[in-house]
């Protein structure tokens, strides 16, 4: 998977801006993505760390003291622009207990197969009271684990682990908690 992100690296906001190979998301994608921008602006203010932060592209809507945490060093160059990085693994965290107050992750739970799933939560738990997970709604379908193939700009081609998510499905996991947003592409949920 760090391979793949690597390279994806400098084209990864171009699915979030609906541009180059994603050029055809659909109106309604766009719109809830600016909804969900819109959302995280909002939230109150912590010392928050992105696990698996990215480029940095939500990363930089939340308020308040927030570190990005990932394994690529490309993304991280990129998400350096808006916050603090730390290169390390969601699956063991390089900090102490309790030294967030949320942790926050988007579109990387539901990269994660079933043993990696629990370490992260473990590890989520240990280093902050809340976790705040933003990741692909189910739309028109039951809830559903596929591996994906993925085509980046330069042709090469990459097979991606993917789930999607009821809020319910997705709160069920992770032990409850509840629903901060719920659309037809994204969905967000806290949990204690």
């Amino acid at each position: 998977m760090k391979a793949y992100y690597d390279a994806r690296a400098p084209e990864y906001d171009d699915w979030w801006l609906a541009q180059g190979l994603h050029a055809a998301a659909p109106n309604d994608w766009k719109e809830e993505r600016d909804e969900l921008v819109d959302f995280l602006r909002v939230l109150p203010p912590k010392r928050t760390l992105d696990v698996a932060c990215g480029t940095g592209f939500l990363t930089r809507h939340l308020a308040g003291e927030v570190v990005g945490l990932d394994q690529s060093a490309r993304m991280l160059a990129l998400a350096g622009r808006y916050v603090e990085v730390i290169q390390g693994n969601g699956a063991a965290l390089p900090f102490d207990d309790d030294a967030f107050e949320r942790v926050f992750t988007s579109h990387f739970y539901g990269h994660l197969e079933d043993d990696h799933r629990a370490r992260f939560l473990a590890e989520a738990r240990r280093v902050a009271p809340e976790l705040v997970v933003v990741d692909a709604a189910l739309h028109g379908g039951s809830e559903r684990a596929e591996w994906q193939e993925r085509e980046l700009n330069d042709g090469s081609r990459w097979q991606v682990y993917k789930r999607f998510f009821s809020p319910e499905g997705l709160l069920r996991e992770l032990g409850g908690g509840e629903t901060l947003f719920a659309g037809q592409w994204f969905v967000v949920v806290r949990a204690p």
